[in-house]
């Protein structure tokens, strides 16, 4: 019987399988590379891209910032603007108003009653004086109260007070400037005003 050595041929075989397969591999990995490497040069071009982006949005927002500040300083400056106009016409509305009011408190003042001071806050005004009795502030009050220019005569206080060795009553009240209401006024419906000599 013949008897045939395998073994070389089948270490041969082996050594062929091994090479194949570290050849396999090392394509896989040179593969795997080139996949990472395409992966990673998409990847990093996309946050490249996205950088350029936010770069470009900060500056646009910073644009658009300075444009919101400068229209909040033109929107505070119309707004200043309007009321001073606003003022403005206020006071050109009522200019005579004071002359108004002393022309009429001389008018309605009765004998015997004297102012010592006036005071005005807006439509109010608070009067102090002395009066011979309480009578006639009594009859002050009526006056202020029928007056077309004034209305809403409230006595605060009265008291006996002494005023060159005479006994007086000193007073406290105030009154309110009667205006026309700005759609009457508008409309013509309100009261004329009255002129500098008190007629109207």
């Amino acid at each position: 019987m013949i008897r045939i050595n395998l073994l070389p041929h089948r270490e041969e075989k082996r050594k062929t399988r091994r090479q194949q397969f570290a050849l396999f591999a090392a394509v896989v990995a040179l593969a795997g590379l080139a996949v990472w490497f395409v992966g990673h040069t998409i990847i990093a071009g996309y946050v490249d891209g996205q950088e350029e982006k936010n770069v470009f949005l900060k500056q646009a927002i910073a644009v658009l910032d300075k444009e919101i500040s400068e229209i909040k300083g033109l929107r505070e400056q119309a707004e200043a603007l309007l009321s001073r106009k606003q003022v403005i016409e206020s006071l050109q509305t009522n200019r005579t108003e004071t002359v108004q009011v002393f022309n009429e408190l001389a008018r309605q003042m009765p004998e015997g009653v004297y102012l010592k001071a006036l005071k005005q806050s807006g439509s109010k005004i608070n009067l102090t004086g002395y009066a011979q009795s309480n009578a006639r502030v009594s009859n002050l009050m009526r006056n202020l109260e029928a007056s077309p220019h004034l209305e809403r005569a409230d006595l605060v206080e009265v008291k006996a007070a002494t005023l060159n060795n005479r006994r007086v009553s000193e007073f406290n009240l105030n009154v309110a400037i009667e205006r026309p209401k700005t759609d009457e006024a508008d409309k013509g419906k309100g009261k004329l005003p009255v002129s500098a000599g008190g007629k109207p």
